[in-house]
């Protein structure tokens, strides 16, 4: 799934290059500052889409002696930054983009060419958010769309499908007051669209930067994955029950789990063995994403625990 998720941030970096070109030429030539924040908007999405491709590819580099579990927490950090990026550049300057305007309203020249553009960019978002949506829509499964996204461990899919909405969202309020401030001639209004395309960035910067920080402090695996985990270590033969079920997302396709195990009393040290070798199988089947299986051996009783890393995790 990270190739998919590379799939989806190239395409909506080529996109957004292409329409942050069109929109500031059609800024330059008629004046509007709707069109100027929405330029402004395509170019930190072109920057943030670069950052989350950096991100990736860091997060996909093998484990060493400095980062025993890996690098998946970098695709975590560098989508954060992101969020940062969108609130503080492309929602700042696009308010402070707007206020100058009413505060200092010029009249608005044809606007044909910003419809124009919008309608162009418009094509090329639609693009951009067909991509990212077949990726996530794999990703899904039978879950609403919201709560998959909430629950989603991937944050750089989310964050280009994300944008996306937040990008045909910002196109519709930049025609809308174009079009009253050239129907009205109220040239403030303009300057009103480019504030409400702010606050609609700044807002989605929050709430990025909140589903960023879940996952970068430490956010467990899906209810229901550890349920089945808990399920088939308590199938095994030689076990007599299981304790807490511990798992950890260090990347979006890398779970650190850690189970406690009871095993048959008096049960020897070879099929002790034996049954870990069989429940780490039977887990990384249908979930190879559990990269790194920890067992805590526990005797009936309450004698002492020995921890037991399952071969081969």
């Amino acid at each position: 799934m990270a190739a998919e998720s590379k799939k989806a941030v190239v395409a909506a970096i080529v996109g957004n290059l292409a329409i942050a070109t069109v929109k500031f030429v059609a800024a330059a030539m008629t004046g509007s500052s709707a069109m100027i924040s929405e330029g402004i908007h395509s170019v930190v999405d072109t920057g943030n889409g670069g950052l989350l491709y950096h991100g990736l590819k860091r997060g996909a580099r093998p484990a060493d002696e400095h980062h025993p579990f890996g690098h998946g927490g970098e695709v975590y950090f560098w989508s954060l930054i992101v969020a940062v990026s969108i609130f503080g550049i492309g929602g700042g300057m696009s308010i402070y983009e707007g206020i100058s305007h009413i505060r200092h309203p010029a009249s608005l020249t044809d606007p044909t060419i910003n419809y124009v553009v919008l309608a162009v960019a418009a094509c090329f978002e639609a693009y951009s958010f067909s991509v990212a949506w077949g990726v996530f829509r794999k990703t899904k499964g039978a879950r609403r769309t919201f709560s998959a996204i909430h629950h989603g461990k991937d944050p750089s899919l989310f964050t280009v499908l994300f944008e996306d909405t937040v990008a045909l969202l910002g196109l519709a309020v930049a025609f809308v007051g174009i079009f009253l401030s050239h129907r009205l001639e109220a040239p403030a209004l303009d300057g009103l669209a480019s504030i409400v395309i702010g606050g609609i960035l700044a807002l989605a910067a929050l709430w990025l930067a909140y589903e960023s920080r879940s996952l970068l402090v430490g956010e467990a695996a899906d209810p229901e994955m550890v349920a089945a985990i808990r399920d088939i270590v308590l199938e095994d033969p030689g076990v007599t029950g299981v304790g807490p079920v511990l798992t950890m997302h260090l990347g979006p396709e890398d779970v650190l789990l850690n189970l406690e195990v009871v095993f048959t009393p008096g049960l020897p040290a070879e099929e002790i063995h034996a049954a870990v070798h069989r429940i780490e199988r039977r887990i990384n089947g249908p979930y190879p994403e559990v990269s790194r299986i920890f067992i805590e051996v526990e005797a009936l009783g309450g004698g002492p625990r020995t921890g037991v890393r399952a071969p081969g995790a």
